[in-house]
């Protein structure tokens, strides 16, 4: 199977996979200390901003590939490695927000969305206006936070310096939606590799006038260069050390060659060039003497959570199971027993042996840890186990005494709180995650994971006019808007029912109400989508 980076490989060129910094730093004696990255002041200037290219058109352009993206069996919604891809990713915008790159006119246009991928290939990609994907693969692969924070800032960029919207208008003025349909049609080549799949995908790049654009969408040589520029001064400048930057060549070095498969050429993950390999080498040799990177217990558990997510099949997680009985496992660093056996947890979870997980999860309980949030992860985990044997009671005992003390940001910890409540079967517990959800999604509205769970709270309770317009919702935050006007329709339908038979008390009119203008609102929407298709 070819990765979404392969995919998108026509659009960024290597994209990730040709990370790093370039000569041009060195000849312009960039700083490599993080305590003294360049100010904005006096940051060298950028390409352009393409303006030729609307904020709003780049915008729509992304959410037509990622409204398939979301639709791909291999999209996942992880609350769990969300939460620390987020706990990277914010600490990087804040940092391009203090450096000028992320200005508030383009902040409040972009979605700035990461979306992660069941792939097993070590890849990220970005997409126009601000949505960006990255595989499990690359989150297990890397051996740090910092590493992991060089592909996001480098990707990062690519947006920020609206890479696409100035390649486009350099390479003929295309407009936006005929791009989406080459990519599109990639992502269907991608995922049928038969000659008649083959073919039908390019038909619709063919139909689409988009094979004519397929050799000129690649991000060019100075478009890499200031990527690499801007995204190791984001990384450096929101903390994370600069060796991660270099580190990472090693790993993408050796992914080039694995997941180079003999595909056609426009869908091939370009190898680095031996010029930026010998780039990271130089760099790497004028950084001042550094410890090397320690691996930390919570990086280790989510990349072990990473390898599992990926489905590695049943020997393979066997395998995972193993490492958590090792006879040598008890003399490694703690951190490293902590990614082991929570590995080890989450791989006997997959294979629904219960006891081997609740002794692994034992022993991952019992390692020494003053670190807040590994033992938060293991908390975490525990739920999960808990919920995957069928005991809520359990599982609400392990989640709910956090309830008083998490972050107004831990998704995670906020939707397994209400997966716990709704296992348990109860209306009570039902109407308590309602609230808590309700509480949660006036914040963030566009959180589709949460809107389920909310339909499902509603369902509990009878409540099936409340049940539709989440699932509606969720359809919407998914991008899906022919689904989500199904499922408004419905509940407008049912809305005007339960008012003939004089069911529908106050707060019954004031959500039919809401469940009206949503409709409006969404076939507007629909009708933009099939004007672009």
């Amino acid at each position: 199977m070819l990765s979404y980076a392969s995919i998108f490989a026509s659009v960024h060129r290597a994209g990730w996979q040709r990370l790093g910094l370039l000569g041009l730093c060195v000849s312009l004696g960039l700083p490599l200390n993080p305590l003294h990255a360049q100010p904005a002041t006096t940051r060298l200037p950028n390409l352009g901003d393409g303006a030729e290219l609307p904020l709003g058109a780049e915008r729509r352009l992304g959410e037509s590939i990622a409204r398939e993206i979301y639709r791909d069996p291999d999209y996942i919604d992880d609350p769990v490695l969300g939460d620390y891809l987020q706990s990277i990713w914010q600490v990087l915008l804040d940092s391009a927000r203090q450096r000028g790159e992320l200005t508030p006119e383009l902040e409040q246009q972009f979605a700035w969305q990461v979306a992660l991928i069941r792939d097993r290939s070590i890849n990220a990609f970005a997409l126009p206006g601000g949505y960006l994907g990255v595989h499990l693969g690359l989150i297990s692969a890397v051996a740090s936070p910092d590493e992991l924070a060089s592909v996001l800032a480098h990707e990062l960029t690519h947006v920020t310096q609206r890479h696409i919207a100035r390649m486009m208008a350099q390479q003929g003025r295309q407009g936006p939606m005929v791009v989406a349909a080459m990519i599109l049609g990639m992502l269907a080549a991608s995922r049928t590799p038969s000659a008649s799949g083959m073919s039908a995908a390019n038909a619709v790049m063919v139909g689409g006038s988009a094979a004519a654009m397929q050799s000129q969408l690649n991000f060019s040589r100075d478009m890499e260069r200031e990527a690499d520029r801007i995204g190791y001064g984001v990384m450096t400048g929101a903390g994370f050390e600069p060796q991660g930057f270099v580190t990472m060549f090693e790993k993408l070095q050796q992914a080039a060659r694995l997941n180079d498969n003999g595909s056609f050429p426009y869908l091939r993950s370009h190898p680095m060039t031996n010029e930026r390999i010998a780039d990271a080498q130089v760099r790497q040799q004028l950084l001042p003497p550094r410890p090397a990177l320690a691996l930390r217990a919570v990086h280790a558990m989510m990349a072990a959570r990473a390898q599992v997510l990926t489905g590695p099949g049943v020997d393979a997680l066997r395998a995972i199971s193993a490492q958590g009985s090792a006879s040598n496992l008890a003399s490694a660093p703690v951190a490293k027993q902590a990614g082991a056996l929570y590995g080890a947890t989450m791989a006997d979870m997959a294979l629904r042996e219960w006891a081997s997980a609740r002794q692994h999860m034992a022993r991952l309980q019992a390692l020494p840890n003053s670190d807040a949030p590994a033992a938060y992860a293991v908390r975490l985990l525990s739920t999960e186990l808990a919920l995957a044997m069928g005991d809520a009671t359990q599982a609400l005992g392990v989640i709910e005494p956090k309830v008083r003390v998490l972050a107004a940001d831990d998704r995670s910890g906020h939707l397994l709180l209400a997966q716990s409540r709704l296992a348990s079967k109860q209306v009570a517990q039902a109407k308590l995650a309602s609230q808590e959800l309700m509480l949660w999604l006036n914040q963030r509205p566009r959180d589709a994971l949460a809107w389920q769970l909310l339909a499902s709270a509603y369902e509990l309770q009878g409540d099936s006019l409340r049940a539709i317009r989440a699932q509606a919702e969720a359809r919407a935050m998914e991008l899906d808007y022919p689904a989500a006007v199904d499922r408004f329709k419905a509940a407008q339908e049912l809305s005007r029912g339960l008012a003939r038979e004089g069911r529908l008390d106050r707060a019954g009119h004031i959500e039919a109400s809401i469940i009206d203008a949503r409709l409006r609102q969404l076939e507007n929407l629909r009708r933009e989508q099939a004007l672009e298709r």
